[in-house]
Order: C-alpha cells, then sequence, then structure tokens
C-alpha cells in the first residue's frame, strides 16, 4: 500500500469517527445541562437530597389576610381544589422512616371556619394569622444535606439561623461549629433556615444563601417564611429530617447562632458518666407563666394557653439531647397541635414522651449573669468552664474564642462538669 493509499484510509477512519462522535452528542443532547458549572454542581446536590423541588418551581409570591402579609409560605402554590385544608402530610410512626423528604407541596389554605368563633376574633391579627395556618405543618425543601447523617456521627451540632446572619454562620464555622474528629468521634454542622423574611430584597437574599451552601454545603432551608411564630415549624421540620436521614447519630446539640459553646465541655460531661436515651440537658426552666402583657414577645392570649403554668422546658440558646430521644420526639410532636413558641412547644412535646428535661448550670441562656454590665459577662475563665452562653455578637464571640482557646492561666476550675 501507497503512502497516498493509507492517506486515504486514514482520513475516511477520522470522518466516520467524528461522524459518531457528532451523532452521540445529538442523542444525549436532551440530558445534558448546559449550564454554568456552579448551577450544575448545586443541581447535581439538590438532586442527591432526594424531594427537592428544581430551582424555578417556587416563585416568590404574597398574599394576605385583615390586610397583612402571610407569614407562614412565601411561593408559588399548585393549583388546588377550593376549601383543600391541610398541607401534604407524611403518615409517620415511631419505628418507621420515610427514607427521603416526602413532602413536595404545600398546598395549604386558611381555615377560615374559625372566623365564626368568638374567641378567634378576639385576638390579635398576628395570632389569627397563626390560628389560621396551624394545620401547615410541613413543606418542601429547598436545600438538603442527607450525607451530613452518613455513617456513625457521635455529635450533629445544629443551628437555627435566618438569611441575612450569615456573618454569624462564618463565625461558628470557624470556632466551635468546625467539623472535626476528636478522639475518634465525628462531629458534624448543620444550620437551619427558611425563606427570607426581606420581601423587597429575598431574591437577592436567597442567592446569597444558596450561594453559601455551595461553598459550605452545611445549609438545610425549607420553604416557609423565617418569622418568630415559625421558629416551631424550624423545630418541627428539623424534627422530621432527623427522623428521616439520621439512624447513626449519637448526640445532638442545638441552639442559636448568637452563642458561645464548648465542645470540649460538651465532650466531657457525655464522658462523665453514663447518660440514658432520655438524656435532655440544658437551662431549663421550671413552672414558668404564660405572658399575658401585649407588648411583651412571647405574650400568649388566654384563649390560646390557659394553664396557669408551662411543662418543663429548656432555653432556646442552646441544649444537648440523646439521638434515640430526638427521634421520639418527632413522634410526640405529631400529637400537638403547633404553638408560637419554640422553646415551650419542645418542653410539651418531652411533657408527652413524659420526660424530665435536666438542668445544668453549665448552660447560661441568659449570659453568665442577668446584669449586662457585668464583667463577669466578658471573663474569659468564666466562660472557659462553661457549656453554653447566650448572646454574643460575632465580633465578641470570636474574641472570647480566641481568648479562652489561648495560652489562659485560671486561678481554678469551677466545678460545674
Amino acid at each position: 500500500m501507497t503512502n497516498r493509499d493509507r492517506w486515504r484510509v486514514y482520513k475516511t477512519v477520522s470522518v466516520v469517527f467524528f461522524m459518531a462522535v457528532v451523532a452521540l452528542a445529538v442523542v444525549q443532547r436532551g440530558s445534558i445541562n448546559m449550564g454554568p458549572p456552579f448551577e450544575l454542581e448545586r443541581q447535581a446536590r439538590m438532586h442527591a437530597s432526594q424531594g427537592v423541588e428544581p430551582k424555578g418551581a417556587l416563585q416568590e409570591k404574597t398574599s394576605s389576610y385583615l390586610g397583612k402579609e402571610r407569614f407562614w409560605k412565601f411561593g408559588r402554590r399548585q393549583q388546588q381544589p377550593k376549601g383543600r385544608p391541610t398541607t401534604q402530610k407524611p403518615r409517620v410512626t415511631t419505628n418507621s422512616s420515610p427514607g427521603t423528604w416526602d413532602v413536595s407541596s404545600s398546598n395549604c389554605s386558611a381555615n377560615l371556619n374559625l372566623s365564626s368563633l368568638p374567641w378567634f376574633n378576639s385576638l390579635e391579627n398576628n395570632f389569627k394569622q397563626f390560628m389560621l395556618y396551624r394545620h401547615c405543618r410541613f413543606f418542601p425543601m429547598l436545600l438538603n444535606h442527607p450525607e451530613k447523617c452518613a455513617g456513625d456521627i457521635y455529635l450533629l451540632m445544629v443551628i437555627k439561623s435566618v438569611a441575612t446572619q450569615h456573618d454569624r454562620r462564618e463565625v461558628i464555622r470557624k470556632t466551635w461549629g468546625k467539623e472535626q474528629m476528636v478522639n475518634g468521634k465525628r462531629i458534624k454542622t448543620l444550620f437551619l433556615l427558611g425563606k427570607p423574611s426581606n420581601e423587597a430584597e429575598r431574591a437577592n437574599h436567597q442567592k446569597l444563601v444558596e450561594y453559601e451552601d455551595y461553598i459550605f454545603g452545611d445549609i438545610l432551608q425549607w420553604d416557609f417564611l423565617d418569622s418568630f411564630f415559625n421558629l416551631t415549624l424550624k423545630e418541627t421540620h428539623f424534627l422530621k429530617w432527623f427522623h428521616t436521614y439520621c439512624p447513626g447519630v449519637r448526640y445532638v446539640f442545638k441552639g442559636d447562632d448568637d452563642v458561645f459553646v464548648s465542645v470540649e465541655n460538651i465532650f466531657e460531661f457525655l464522658q462523665s458518666s453514663s447518660h440514658d436515651k432520655n438524656l435532655f440537658v440544658g437551662d431549663v426552666i421550671f413552672k414558668a407563666k404564660p405572658i399575658r402583657k401585649k407588648e411583651n414577645k412571647y405574650y400568649i392570649p388566654q384563649a390560646l394557653y390557659n394553664k396557669t403554668y408551662y411543662p418543663p422546658y429548656a432555653g432556646g440558646g442552646g441544649f444537648l439531647m440523646d439521638g434515640a430521644l430526638v427521634r421520639r420526639l418527632h413522634w410526640a410532636a405529631e400529637t400537638l397541635e403547633l404553638y408560637p413558641i419554640d422553646d415551650v412547644f419542645l418542653g410539651m412535646c418531652l411533657e408527652v414522651l413524659q420526660v424530665t428535661p435536666i438542668k445544668h448550670n453549665a448552660f447560661k441562656t441568659f449570659g453568665l449573669v442577668k446584669n449586662k454590665k457585668s464583667k463577669m459577662n466578658r471573663e474569659p475563665c468564666f466562660f472557659k468552664d462553661m457549656i453554653v452562653v447566650h448572646k454574643l455578637l460575632p465580633s465578641d464571640l470570636m474574641h472570647m474564642w480566641n481568648l479562652v482557646n489561648s495560652d489562659l492561666a485560671c486561678s481554678k476550675k469551677v466545678e460545674l462538669l
């Protein structure tokens, strides 16, 4: 064969190969995502969560009742027949789990039957809003990370936050919320968010949250509006999420994004003695009375709660639970109506389970001392012996963390653990 013949053969083979590649590309074109790398990777992360609606399926929308914005849901509702009263509500038992987040829509309309009741009409507008949509218990997930609970996790750190408090989350990731191994035991961290509450900037804030999650992969977000009354929704949604994805988590710390936490002291406490499956420890309040002053943030009308005392409950700044108890709390929450104050609602769940929370002096959810001007609240040697101290700004948290973890010489260790 001459060189000219060889060239013709090579040319023919090359053309055939090129045509084959083009044909294959045409066949697969419909299934290829041609978006930018960030969007492709974010979608892959969301598909892995098994239950998150694609971006664009949930558009922002507002509605109103009594001239006020509805605070339960900001997202496009699917078409539904008139009078459908509730969201999709999964069946839950104490011994089974759906395996994935099984709520993909939130077709929920107001329970207008309440409007004819005298006690309902005596409520303030924000409580009327709460009662009208109280039955709306579960919403779709926007950001999900079931992989956080893969394998055996000794301690899951769960922090309530909102979209705009990215500076608090950043400091927590650098300090006590840093994911690590301690004595061969894994610690994982998650932040709990709803939809951004600022209507004018909601779209921008949501994009920032999505980008933050793209970088760190540690945000759980649901399609309900972040508001004070919806903190209880954040509680029930986390309990359901944990029940679904976290069979191998031993302990859970749950707190706010403005607290100082000593992981070292948590480990010392957990290893100091044996703890049963009902462990629930924190800054527990006994015989707290419902606040009836309307100007107070925690005001509760008599029509909503008419008992003299609340059940024992832990201040929401931070508390520690056994993983088995968290799964049982999900079942207990299903038996109760939602309540506007999330701390109290969790205490009601404990009461259903006949579990009494343990008060521990190393959990300070009102600061080290109630006098905010006291120097004790800025003394690192006191912080060194605590498990949780509430109410620190990001700069203060970083400063205190650096002091406590420096070569700090304290005269005597406070015996709290």
